[in-house]
């Protein structure tokens, strides 16, 4: 209730009736601020329709100076603010914010917080497909070993950036080149999904197919990767910023065991 006790006085604050008056021109309300937002609420209540019959006689349509002044500058306390009068308030404070009742607006907020840790994960799933696409793109321009192509994805001084290097770099050196002639080689990404959901931290897993082909430029050998695997990846926020720290690859390092 103390994350809604919040979200109501933000969203107060944020309404166009408040922000468009003197109120949105002051950092720090005082009592008559009180006075006014007091104003402010009563005429828009007035005109609500969810408080036109009976509901008007049951929570009223008014709120005192004195009461909005507790409510903004008193910290939310189980006891108090679960009072049925306080409650009474909140309905009408979500009436002035455009909500049929507080229930209304809680159900909103549940609702947002859904959607919004939806697309929360989506950013994530997008971060391995992403990096699975440049993977892709890297091996296409071997023999050139253009490991800038992870910058946005991968954090440079990362021990799995410090692998896959190491590992690409040998290719490069013995003169692999990708074959995607008539699609030759190809790779496929399904089924992923959030192990560790932390503030700094995530871990995803995911089902890869990775089907390559690649040929030695000086005598035309070729080796195949034709593997379907597990992988995960560790993603961190670091200076604020989302990327891949380390990878879990059961296959890693395979083709630089082929000599």
């Amino acid at each position: 209730m103390k994350t809604i006790y919040n979200s109501i006085r933000e969203e107060v604050v944020k309404h166009p009736k408040v922000k468009n008056s003197v109120l949105g021109n002051v950092q720090e309300w005082k009592r008559s601020h009180y006075i006014i937002l007091s104003e402010i609420i009563k005429d828009e209540l007035s005109e609500a329709e969810e408080l036109k019959g009976g509901k008007k006689f049951e929570i009223g349509n008014t709120i005192s100076h004195v009461t909005l002044q507790r409510f903004f500058e008193n910290d939310y306390q189980d006891k108090t603010h679960n009072d049925l009068r306080f409650l009474k308030t909140l309905d009408k404070i979500c009436i002035f914010l455009g909500y049929r009742d507080l229930n209304a607006y809680i159900q909103f907020i549940k609702e947002k917080r859904q959607g919004d840790d939806e697309d929360n994960s989506q950013k994530f799933f997008r971060m391995v497909y992403d990096y699975c696409a440049t993977v892709f793109e890297f091996y296409k321009q071997f023999p050139q070993h253009k490991t800038e192509l992870f910058t946005d994805l991968v954090f440079n001084e990362s021990p799995f950036m410090e692998r896959a290097s190491h590992f690409s770099k040998e290719l490069c050196e013995r003169d692999f080149h990708l074959v995607t002639k008539n699609n030759r080689s190809n790779y496929e990404v399904f089924d992923i999904h959030i192990v560790t959901d932390e503030p700094d931290k995530k871990i995803l897993e995911s089902q890869e197919f990775w089907n390559l082909l690649f040929k030695v430029g000086a005598t035309g050998e070729e080796h195949f990767v034709n593997q379907l695997n597990t992988q995960i990846y560790f993603i961190r926020k670091i200076d604020n910023v989302w990327k891949i720290w380390d990878n879990y690859n059961p296959d890693a390092g395979r083709l630089n065991n082929l000599k």
